[in-house]
C-alpha cells in the first residue's frame, strides 16, 4: 500500500460536496420523470423497466450533475457545515417519517394523489377501464366517476398531472401502502437539502444550515412533507434548476440540464407553468447579449441551451396533460387559459428580444448610465419592491375578494365554504374566498421578521441590478418575485389552513427564507464595515438567527406531534378482506361513494361504481327522504343484473339503516381519527375528529 488513499489533497472539497449532493435531488426525479412518462403513455410503467430506464437515467443524471461541480462552489463550506445541513436534511425526513399520515379515503386531494399512485404501481397504465361487464353491461344508474376521477370518453382518467405520483409509485413498489406514505416524508428530507444547496451558492454556506432548519420547521413544509402532495416535487426541481443554472455559467452546454429540472415542474404541476415562466424570459435575454457580445460572455453562451432543455421539459409536460389529464385541465379552464394566455405573450416578447435585442440592449444602456434614469431608476426599482409588499400587506383594508359559484364544482366549494365559516364562528357567506389576507398566511408560518428581511433583501438586490451588478440574482429572483406575487394575489385554492398552506410550498416560503438569509448576512456585514467588535456582531446574529427561527416553530408546535387520519390503511384492509373476491360493488350513498369508489376499485382490486343518487325518488317518498341515496329498485336490478353476469353483488352505505331494504348489514370500516383543521383567519393550531362508517349487505336473491 502506497498510502495515497490517506492523501486528503485528493478528496472533494467540502464545497463541492456540498453544492454536488444539494442537485442530485433535482437530477435524481428527473431522470425518473423522464423514463417514466414515456413507460406510463406505453402501458410499461412497472418495477423492472422504470429500474432499467428511470434508475439508470437517475444515476447517469447525477454523476453527470456531480462533475459540472467545481471546487470554487460554495466554496466557504465547511465539514461542518456539510454535516449540519445534511443531518437537518436527515431529521426533516425521519420526524416527518414518524408522525406522516395516512390519507387513503379520498376527501381531499392528498388521497387523490395516493390513490393515483396506486393505481400506476399495480396496472401501470392509463386509463382506468370502467369494468361495465361486471355489472352486466352499462346501466344508466351506474356512475363510475368519483372524487379524484373522472367519467371521460369512456374510461376513468385520474385528477392532476401524473409527475407526483410517477415518483410515489417508488414506495408502493418497495413497500406497499406502508412504502407509499413514506415517500413524502424522504422526498421532504431532500427539498431541506435542495433549498440550503441554493442558499450556499447565493448567501454563503456557513448560512446553509440556518435556511435549512427554518425551512425544515415551517408548517406548510411539514404539512406537505407527511402526505401525497405535488408541491414537495415541484419545489426540489424548481430549486435544484436555480441551483444547476447557477453551477452551469462555466460550462454553457450543461445549462440544457438546468432548462429540463426547470421544465419537468410542469408534469408535476400545472401550475409549473407559472413558476417557470421567468426562466423562459430569461433564456431570450441570454441569448440577446450573446448575439451582441460574442461567445466569450459566461452568463450569455447559456441562453440556447437552457431553452432548449426548458423548451423538453415543458413540452414533456404539455404532452402529459393532453394525453392523461384533459379532463383536470378542462375543469381549471378559467385558470389555465389565461396563463396559457400570458405564457404566449412572455414567448412572443422573449423571440422579440433575442431579435432584436442586440440592437435595442446596448443603445438603452448606453442612454440609460448616461441620463436621468441612471439617477432614479436603482431606487425605483428598490422602492417598487418595497411598494408591492405594503401593497399585499394593506389589501385587507382596500379589497374583499369574493367569487360566485356558476359551475358544480364551485358551488359544493362555497357549499364547504359555508359549513367552514360556521365551524369557524364566522357568518356564513358562501362566495368569500379570503385571497385577500394572502400575505398574512405567510407571515403566519414564517413570521414578521423573514418578510421584513425578505423585503430588504429584494429591495438591495433589485437596486444592485438596476446599477449593473449582481446578475447572478437575476433568474432567482425573477422566480421568486413573480411566484410570489401572482400567487398572493390569486392563490386558486380553498381558503382553510393548513390546507392553503400548500400553495406557499414550492417557492414562497424558500424563496423568502432565502432572501431573508441573505438579508441578514447583508446587515451583518454592515455591521462589521461599520466598525462593530466581535461580540456585537455574534449578537446580531443570534439575534437574526432567532428571529427567523422563532416564529416558524411558534406556529408550527400546535400540530407539528400530531399526525392526521392514522388508521386508514388498516381500516381501508379491513374493507378489502371482507369484500368477496368475486364482487361487483355498488355504493348507494353519496358520500361514501365519493370516498371509496377508487379505494375500492384501486386497494380492493375489485369492479365499482356509485349509483345514481335518484332525487325524485327521495322527494315523492317524503320529506324525510334522504336524496343522497339511490333508489332501491334501480339498486334490485343492478343486483339482478350482476348476478347474471357471474359475479355476487355487494352493497356499501354509510349507516346500517340505508341498507335495510338489502338484508341484513355488517359493519366494515370504523374509523375515528384525526383530520386537519380548518382554519379561516388563524393559523391553525391544533386538529378535528374524524369519524368514517361503512355498512355492508349482500343483496338476497330474489
Amino acid at each position: 500500500m502506497d498510502g495515497t488513499w490517506l492523501d486528503h489533497s485528493r478528496w472533494p472539497s467540502a464545497g463541492r460536496v456540498l453544492a454536488a449532493v444539494s442537485i442530485m435531488p433535482a437530477l435524481a426525479l428527473a431522470g425518473w420523470l423522464l423514463a417514466g412518462l414515456p413507460l406510463l403513455l406505453l402501458g410499461w410503467f412497472r418495477p423492472l423497466p422504470m429500474l432499467l430506464f428511470g434508475g439508470a437515467l437517475a444515476v447517469a443524471l447525477c454523476v453527470y450533475g456531480a462533475r459540472l461541480e467545481r471546487e470554487d462552489d460554495a466554496a466557504d463550506a465547511t465539514v461542518w457545515h456539510v454535516a449540519a445541513t445534511c443531518g437537518i436534511a436527515a431529521a426533516s425526513a425521519v420526524f416527518n417519517g414518524i408522525f406522516h399520515s395516512e390519507q387513503l379515503v379520498i376527501r381531499r386531494d392528498p388521497a387523490t394523489y395516493a390513490q393515483y399512485a396506486v393505481w400506476l404501481a399495480d396496472h401501470g397504465s392509463l386509463p382506468i377501464p370502467y369494468g361495465t361487464a361486471a355489472f352486466g353491461g352499462p346501466d344508466p344508474a351506474l356512475v363510475p366517476s368519483s372524487v379524484g376521477v373522472y367519467d371521460y370518453g369512456g374510461a376513468i382518467v385520474p385528477q392532476f398531472m401524473p409527475g407526483a405520483p410517477i415518483v410515489q409509485a417508488i414506495g408502493h413498489w418497495l413497500g406497499g401502502v406502508s412504502g407509499l406514505l413514506l415517500v413524502p416524508p424522504v422526498l421532504g428530507g431532500l427539498a431541506v437539502l435542495t433549498v440550503a444547496g441554493v442558499v450556499a451558492r447565493l448567501v454563503g454556506a456557513r448560512w446553509a444550515p440556518l435556511a435549512a432548519l427554518a425551512f425544515a420547521v415551517a408548517l406548510p413544509v411539514l404539512y406537505t412533507s407527511r402526505t401525497t402532495f405535488s408541491e414537495i416535487p415541484s419545489l426540489i426541481l424548481i430549486f435544484g434548476g436555480i441551483a444547476l443554472a447557477l453551477d452551469t455559467r462555466a460550462r454553457p452546454r450543461a445549462a440544457a440540464l438546468a432548462g429540463l429540472v426547470f421544465g419537468l415542474a410542469v408534469l408535476v404541476r400545472i401550475d409549473g407553468l407559472r413558476d417557470v415562466l421567468p426562466v423562459l424570459a430569461y433564456a431570450g435575454l441570454l441569448i440577446a447579449l450573446r448575439r451582441r457580445q460574442g461567445r466569450g460572455e459566461r452568463y450569455a453562451r447559456m441562453g440556447l441551451p437552457l431553452l432548449g432543455g426548458l423548451a423538453v421539459g415543458v413540452g414533456l409536460g404539455f404532452l402529459a396533460a393532453y394525453s392523461l389529464a384533459r379532463p383536470y385541465l378542462s375543469y381549471l379552464s378559467d385558470s389555465v387559459l389565461p396563463l396559457l394566455a400570458i405564457c404566449a405573450v412572455v414567448l412572443a416578447a422573449t423571440v422579440a428580444g433575442a431579435v432584436l435585442g442586440p440592437r435595442i440592449i446596448p443603445a438603452g444602456w448606453k442612454a440609460m448610465r448616461g441620463g436621468r434614469a441612471a439617477r432614479w431608476l436603482p431606487g425605483l426599482a428598490a422602492g417598487l419592491v418595497v411598494l408591492v409588499t405594503l401593497g399585499l400587506a394593506a389589501r385587507p383594508w382596500v379589497q374583499t375578494v369574493h367569487r360566485v359559484a356558476k359551475a358544480e364544482g364551485d358551488v359544493l366549494n362555497a357549499k364547504f365554504i359555508v359549513m367552514t365559516q360556521l365551524a369557524n364562528g364566522l357568518p356564513p357567506d358562501p362566495s368569500r374566498l379570503y385571497y385577500e389576507n394572502s400575505l398574512y398566511w405567510v407571515i403566519w408560518y414564517v413570521g414578521v421578521p423573514v418578510v421584513v428581511l425578505a423585503t430588504l433583501a429584494a429591495a438591495v438586490l433589485a437596486r444592485r441590478m438596476a446599477l449593473g451588478r449582481g446578475f447572478v440574482w437575476l433568474l432567482p429572483l425573477a422566480i421568486i418575485g413573480w411566484t410570489t406575487v401572482t400567487t398572493l394575489w390569486r392563490p386558486a385554492i380553498t381558503p382553510d389552513h393548513p390546507f392553503a398552506s400548500r400553495r406557499l410550498v414550492p417557492v414562497i416560503v424558500p424563496g423568502l427564507i432565502l432572501l431573508a438569509v441573505w438579508g441578514l448576512r447583508w446587515m451583518w456585514a454592515r455591521a462589521r464595515q461599520a466598525g462593530y467588535g466581535p461580540r456585537v456582531q455574534r449578537s446580531l446574529l443570534a439575534a437574526g438567527g432567532a428571529l427567523v427561527l422563532l416564529p416558524a416553530v411558534v406556529t408550527s408546535i400546535g400540530t407539528a406531534f400530531s399526525p392526521i387520519e392514522r388508521g386508514e390503511s388498516a381500516q381501508v384492509a379491513k374493507l378489502c378482506e371482507a369484500l368477496p373476491r368475486d364482487a361487483s360493488v355498488l355504493i348507494v350513498e353519496r358520500v361514501t361513494g365519493e370516498r371509496f369508489t377508487q379505494v375500492v376499485r384501486g386497494m380492493c382490486r375489485l369492479p365499482v361504481a356509485q349509483v345514481r343518487p335518484s332525487g325524485e325518488a327521495g322527494a315523492a317518498a317524503g320529506a324525510n327522504a334522504d336524496i343522497n341515496l339511490a333508489a332501491p329498485a334501480d339498486v334490485t336490478r343492478l343486483a339482478g343484473r350482476i348476478r347474471s353476469a357471474g359475479r355476487s353483488p355487494v352493497v356499501l352505505a354509510a349507516q346500517q339503516a340505508q341498507l335495510a331494504p338489502y338484508g341484513p348489514a355488517t359493519q366494515v370500516v370504523k374509523l375515528r381519527t384525526r383530520q386537519d383543521e380548518r382554519s379561516l383567519v388563524d393559523p391553525p393550531n391544533g386538529t378535528w375528529s374524524l369519524t368514517i362508517d361503512v355498512w355492508m349487505a349482500v343483496p338476497p336473491t330474489s
